[in-house]
């Protein structure tokens, strides 16, 4: 799995899954194309605010969101966005809203606090601009609400932080309401991030969501298999092989493939790497109990990246044993269509047989992972090991 495999859900997503806990947003239709667009856009009530739906914040600045009067500017924004690039990110689906009467901007956003282990809760009367750019101009202007996991967020905790953001009556009500659904759909859904930027108080006096962020955690997705397909379509080919034998996958840009069985076995591989001066190509964890078959698909992997000139593979077997591993090995080398040399570093259970195999097929061994690391450098260099 790559850095990239959490969930992030594109605007119109993010408002489907608010819409079944009754978070309010506008009256809205997606567009793939500009030819269905004439049809389907006669449902919503003019004026339109037509957003392109890519996974980037600053899409205004960028030309990403067209205020339309009629149809006929809807159909000429959605021609206009479709197909263009948004910070490099091409534009395929246009999200088409009735547009809002606003009379303030708020921010509203539930995320991880990993110092407390619990959920925090950020809101602020200042929406419409990202959460650093608020802290910036007044740390008070955020409202910071550490959410003990026990008791979640209560109606009394809501109803107090809806009033300093400023509302009483219905209003402090509805927004306390708001909250809490906000919260909810956190737990429910595993979420990681969720964000209204901005909640828009409109000039009748409601609340509605005019921005939409959810980001779900890929560590829960075997609760959330419906979500899994959606997180198929963002992988590269490498990254759907990693994301299928469960292995943490991160492409990297130096030409020195690492394999590795543990986080921190793989993080000091690539310190060691770059403190003899190579790159790493990317990061690869095999994890604990990783078998052949988990094994042959990571070497695979980082075979298969042109980058690569030479794989380090840093193993300290323990849980995993060390003879699975060089027949992984073994194998992804003879299936491999591009042969490139290897580098092992092999010690723990069964380490001598799993040495043996290796050495018996060609494959350099040795003890310190220092000295692998450097023969890796090398050849990386130089060409020869």
């Amino acid at each position: 799995m790559s850095e990239e495999t959490f969930l992030d859900l594109l605007e119109y997503e993010a408002k489907r899954e608010f819409s079944k806990y009754n978070i309010p947003v506008p009256k809205g239709i997606v567009a793939t194309d500009s030819k269905s667009v004439s049809e389907t856009v006669s449902a919503l009530k003019p004026p339109f605010m037509v957003k392109a739906q890519v996974l980037s914040g600053g899409r205004g600045k960028a030309g990403g969101i067209i205020s339309a009067e009629s149809h006929s500017e809807v159909i000429e924004a959605v021609s206009k966005l479709l197909g263009t690039r948004i910070k490099e990110l091409v534009v395929k689906q246009v999200l088409i809203e009735e547009k809002l009467s606003i009379k303030k901007e708020l921010y509203l956003g539930i995320t991880i606090d990993r110092f407390n282990k619990s959920y925090v809760l950020l809101a602020s009367s200042m929406g419409g601009i990202d959460i650093e750019e608020i802290a910036e101009k007044s740390s008070k202007a955020i409202i910071r609400f550490i959410i003990d996991p026990q008791l979640g967020i209560r109606s009394f905790h809501a109803l107090s932080i809806a009033k300093k953001l400023g509302y009483n009556g219905e209003q402090l009500v509805e927004l306390s309401s708001i909250i809490q659904k906000l919260y909810r759909a956190c737990v429910e859904a595993d979420l990681e991030l969720i964000e209204i930027n901005p909640l828009t108080e409109t000039e009748k006096g409601s609340f509605v969501a005019a921005d939409a962020r959810i980001v779900i955690d890929d560590n829960a997705l075997f609760r959330h298999p419906e979500y899994e397909a959606k997180i198929a379509q963002k992988l590269t080919p490498q990254e759907e092989v990693a994301f299928e034998n469960n292995l943490v996958y991160v492409k990297l840009d130096g030409n020195i493939g690492v394999v590795g069985n543990g986080a921190g076995l793989v993080m000091a591989t690539l310190d060691l790497l770059d403190l003899y001066g190579g790159k790493p190509a990317n990061f690869l964890d095999l994890g604990g109990g990783a078998n052949i078959s988990s094994i042959k698909a990571a070497i695979q992997i980082v075979l298969g990246d042109p980058s690569v000139k030479i794989v380090l593979v840093n193993v300290l077997g323990g849980i995993t044993r060390c003879d699975e591993v060089a027949r992984g090995i073994i194998e992804a080398t003879e299936d491999a269509k591009i042969k490139k040399p290897l580098v092992v570093r092999l010690v723990g259970t069964n380490e001598e047989e799993g040495q043996r195999i290796l050495i018996n097929s060609g494959i350099k061994v040795l003890d310190s992972m220092e000295e692998a690391a450097r023969h890796a450098v090398d050849f990386a260099a130089r060409g020869r090991l």
